[in-house]
């Protein structure tokens, strides 16, 4: 069985998962058999399995990373918050139940065998396992029924690297506080700590780390400098994609940047669907924050997917974006749905079991003539296919609930968007100008996504490929852990000899 290192936090976001995604690379490239896994997980950002199910979208760029392909075992609870005090559980990629946080809290310990059963199938096949904790150990008020973080760590006996974000400011108050509330039990596990994230010269932070030393009794492992192109991976928090931030637009006049806006309903799910638009360096994508206007000017407004449509289809229509959709149509703006954001676009959606909650059927935004039923079947898979107008390849992957028929009878305006296999998904308008599919990860594709930007406006063609830059970015990370972490000793702590 593989030996296992646990990184744990002292919050949400200090850069866990990059980190760990780096340093998988940086093992592999060593030769080692390299395998992430993150016990529970809370994200609307997922990724499908090639066995049909469906993990964090961060443990998909760490297996990437380790140049494996996914498994539901990376990522064996996964939460999928559908409302301010609930959520879906997945377990092992499969729908567990919907469940509201105390009730989950208060179960959480039945699944610690299986948090167990997948973590040993990862650890059979690898030599080293890179195991991610989720939030900070130091929410003791969590700490009955933990399987998230020391909860695991002493279950099974991993020692733990404590990881802080220098970037947010307090990281020798994060540390030295965290180490003071863990159990001696707890932090017998912890072997060392890496700051992270760090802007500045590291000679002036030198006294900084012998005071976290001194004060923790946790030695440093490393000072990581802020790594830039973080940006060009995958994020799965929705904390990236609140900042609004996209790359700009590049292009060499102001007329040739094409602007693309992405309403942030509440519940955005799949939201790395925009990252290979927003790596075009002629693309300007901005996310539009509740009670902001969608822009005027934009050339595209995209509705992304959503975990809970009906609800975000009624925030949609109280920040007044419908007003704003419709003036965009009638300048001749293009729009385009995405799974959820699809099934906003019809005239009509469903939910006769109380899927999403209570039983409801609300009108839908009326742009496209199809209608959505929700169900309790869950479509998880990889697919491929073409694009009717262009004939281009497009790759990607269903997740949804729901079925959406096209109205009968159709009439001339109204087409298939894409084929796959031998059905047609999606539907389109024959002027192009509205279109909505189910399918994610579509822009990943670089020819279709080339195709798709040339319809919106004239361009010179890109030399962007997308999955090429990913692993680039990776290869990257992994050098930039090289140089700033001792891995050697990272290793040793592991019982890796």
């Amino acid at each position: 069985m593989a030996v296992a290192i646990m990184f744990q936090g002292t919050g949400s976001d200090v850069g866990k998962s990059l980190l760990v995604a780096g340093i998988a690379r940086a093992f592999s490239n060593r030769g080692l058999k390299v395998r992430p896994f993150k016990p529970q997980n809370m994200s609307n950002n997922a990724a499908v399995t090639p066995e049909g199910g469906e993990i964090g979208r961060a443990q998909a760029l760490q297996a990437k990373a380790c140049r494996v392909e996914t498994s539901t075992d990376m990522n064996p609870v996964l939460l999928k918050p559908q409302t301010d005090m609930g959520s879906q559980v997945i377990v092992q990629g499969k729908i567990w139940g919907n469940t509201n946080t105390g009730n989950y809290w208060g179960r959480r310990h039945e699944l610690m065998p299986t948090v167990f059963e997948s973590f040993h199938r990862l650890a059979d096949e690898a030599d080293i396992v890179l195991v991610e904790g989720a939030g900070s150990p130091a929410e003791v008020n969590l700490r009955s029924g933990d399987i998230a973080n020391m909860g695991f760590a002493i279950a099974a006996q991993v020692p733990v690297i404590l990881i802080g974000d220098i970037d947010r400011g307090g990281v020798i108050a994060s540390i030295v506080g965290t180490g003071a509330l863990l159990q001696q039990e707890e932090k017998d596990l912890v072997k060392g700590v890496i700051i992270n994230k760090f802007r500045g010269d590291l000679s002036l932070f030198k006294s900084g780390v012998s005071i976290i030393e001194e004060k923790s009794g946790f030695s440093s492992l490393g000072v990581v400098p802020y790594f830039k192109d973080a940006r060009k991976l995958p994020d799965e928090d929705a904390v990236s994609v609140q900042s609004g931030v996209s790359n700009g637009g590049t292009g060499t006049n102001d007329k040739d940047v094409i602007r693309i806006a992405v309403p942030l309903i509440s519940r955005i799910s799949n939201f790395d669907d925009f990252d290979p638009l927003i790596a075009e360096e002629d693309v300007e994508l901005t996310f539009v924050h509740p009670g902001d206007v969608i822009p005027a000017e934009t050339d595209l407004i995209i509705l992304p997917g959503s975990k809970a449509t009906i609800g975000d289809l009624e925030f949609f229509r109280a920040q007044g974006w419908d007003i704003d959709l419709r003036a965009h149509v009638r300048r001749g703006g293009q729009v385009l749905g995405i799974c959820g954001g699809y099934q906003m676009l019809g005239t009509l959606i469903s939910d006769p079991e109380g899927i999403e909650g209570e039983v409801a059927s609300v009108p839908g935004l009326g742009l496209l003539p199809v209608t959505t039923v929700l169900t309790g079947d869950k479509k998880l898979t990889e697919v491929k296919g073409h694009d009717i107008s262009g004939g281009e390849t497009v790759t990607g992957y269903e997740m949804h609930v729901g079925v959406t028929d096209i109205a009968e009878p159709r009439t001339d305006g109204i087409l298939p968007l894409l084929s796959i296999g031998d059905r047609e998904e999606g539907v389109q308008l024959a002027s192009g100008q509205v279109s909505g599919c189910y399918l994610h990860g579509l822009f990943v594709s670089d020819s279709y996504r080339a195709a798709f930007l040339s319809r919106i406006k004239k361009r010179e063609a890109s030399t962007l490929s997308f999955e090429k830059e990913i692993d680039a970015t990776l290869d990257a990370l992994a050098q930039h852990m090289e140089e700033h972490v001792d891995l050697d000793k990272l290793l040793s702590i592991a019982g890796y000899n």
